[in-house]
């Protein structure tokens, strides 16, 4: 079966960025299962997977754009502690929850002061070009629930 809308893909990955500052791996774990066609995954990685199947592998290169987005300046913001979520103690590299006008935002603390922290709303990969490996190890048809919920039940996922 090939990998079409409402199919439900497991595979396995390889992620490194390409200047090789940052990388990971599936491979020690359980693969990814992801419902094609409605964008639970990196949408240039999703393009790459339409039309393969089950066994395939293969490499792809995504610009930012089809990845985690361009980086948006605006994105890095002083905040005051008693915004973050929780209001513990943040050090440089968390990643917290700050209230905001749009609601709660995820954010990396960047810089501490006294009553303030400098975050960064960016994804971390946002702005990278992206290198994939990828081996994909199964394709099946969604079942009715899965469309309904626009997410695939993999083995560890439970429906609901």
């Amino acid at each position: 079966m090939q990998i079409e809308n409402n199919t439900v893909v497991a595979f396995h990955y390889s992620l490194t960025e390409v200047d090789g500052s940052y990388s990971e791996d599936s491979r020690s774990g359980d693969p990814l299962y992801y419902l094609h066609g409605h964008r639970g995954i990196l949408p240039g990685l999703e393009d790459a997977m339409t039309g393969r199947v089950a066994g395939d592998k293969f490499a792809v290169t995504i610009e930012p754009e089809q990845g985690y987005g361009l980086r948006n300046e605006d994105g890095i913001q002083r905040v005051p502690i008693k915004h973050l979520i929780g209001r513990k103690k943040p050090r440089l590299g968390d990643i917290v929850s700050v209230n905001s006008a749009r609601g709660e935002i995820k954010a990396t603390v960047i810089k501490i002061g006294k009553f303030n922290v400098d975050v960064d709303s960016n994804h971390p990969l946002a702005g990278k070009t992206l290198s994939f490996e990828v081996e994909i190890l199964e394709v099946r048809e969604a079942t009715m629930e899965e469309v309904a919920h626009r997410h695939a039940h993999g083995p560890h996922t439970p429906p609901h």
